[in-house]
């Protein structure tokens, strides 16, 4: 293994050696504190244009098990690791994880201090990094990088379908950079799905004749995405129910008239605890997000229906009048907790109350 280096946009320098694939890189540094499911990590679409730090200290152990792969694309720009077990052991495993990195073009650094990593970025916020073959680095350039067209990078070209015998209804899927479990879900239900690309426009999607409508998580700032809320508005105003996870939540809120900000250093992790509003029941969800709905500032017609307990952020809504609702987290994941996936039946059951209308 190579010497390598990560330069942060404050000048920070740490060194440490290269696995995967080998280069450089820029990228929004972030860190994630899952425990397992790293291959998940590695190729979720959210992670576009970032540069994801591992907290858990020891990632490789059970190699790459291909039930675990979200994405066939990985969007990241690179992987950073305390240590990397380079002879993994686990009956599932197919291959090494730095074999899997370099076949997708991933850089890694290992033997990096990530604790003291992650203390940086809580203490000073999200910030821009590098991986250089040297410790010196044009801190300017550095931080003048941004993360932009994330959902034009990860969305699917064309529409898909996926149906099931003796379907019950069906539901057009918005790809606004998803990892598929969600068609999965909803094929589990008895729907049968249609998943479209970011932009397909609304009169597009209300021509397939579906019966609900969901937008799926995604990565990057979602303010960028005027074209996209446009058309998600003529939609929530068709009466059709509608259901948005991550990226999709965020969308969805801004369609309604919400606005989005961005967090320190985001949501990262599969142990993130929520509490319904209503209820005051505490579930344990899988995040990946580096921006919220403000919950200060919800329109009349739009109220909060979940809360992140750490820092009491907006993590769900419902539109008072119409059958459409969101929320911030992972709803089904490859790796974490399913706290929360009944909110499917909940899409279902929206669904079977404006087909009696």
């Amino acid at each position: 293994m190579d010497r390598i280096y990560l330069i942060l946009e404050n000048g920070t320098v740490f060194e440490g050696r290269s696995f995967g694939a080998s280069g450089e890189a820029i990228g929004e540094l972030v860190f994630t504190t899952g425990v397992i499911g790293y291959t998940e990590t590695l190729t979720d679409p959210c992670n576009c244009g970032q540069i994801v730090a591992q907290t858990f200290p020891l990632i490789g152990n059970y190699g790459i098990i291909p039930e675990e792969i979200g994405s066939s694309s990985p969007k990241l720009k690179a992987y950073i690791v305390r240590e990397y077990c380079e002879e993994p052991s686990n009956f599932r495993c197919e291959g090494k994880l730095s074999a899997f990195m370099e076949e997708n073009n991933i850089i890694g650094i290992c033997d990096i201090d990530t604790r003291a990593l992650t203390r940086i970025i809580r203490e000073n916020g999200v910030m821009n990094a590098k991986i250089s073959k040297t410790p010196e680095c044009d801190l300017e350039e550095l931080k003048n990088y941004k993360v932009t067209g994330a959902v034009e990078q990860t969305t699917c070209t064309e529409k898909t379908s996926y149906n099931v015998e003796n379907a019950i209804g069906s539901v057009v899927v918005y790809d606004l950079g998803a990892v598929g479990n969600a068609v999965k879900e909803l094929n589990s239900i008895g729907f049968n799905v249609t998943v479209v690309p970011a932009f397909t426009s609304a009169e597009e999607a209300l021509e397939l004749g579906s019966d609900g409508i969901m937008l799926s998580e995604g990565p990057g700032d979602p303010a960028e995405n005027t074209a996209v809320i446009a058309e998600i508005k003529k939609l929530t105003e068709s009466g059709k129910p509608m259901f948005g996870t991550g990226l999709g939540h965020q969308i969805l809120a801004l369609a309604g008239g919400c606005e989005t900000l961005k967090l320190k250093y985001g949501h990262r992790g599969s142990n993130h605890p929520v509490m319904n509003t209503e209820t005051g029941k505490t579930h344990i969800t899988s995040q990946n997000h580096g921006y919220a709905v403000n919950a200060e500032k919800l329109p009349s017609n739009i109220k909060m229906t979940y809360k992140n307990i750490n820092d009491n952020t907006c993590a769900g809504i419902e539109y008072a009048d119409k059958p459409i609702f969101s929320v911030q987290f992972k709803t089904e994941t490859l790796a974490g907790p399913n706290d929360t996936g009944f909110l499917f039946k909940v899409f279902a059951e929206n669904i079977k109350k404006a087909k009696v209308r």
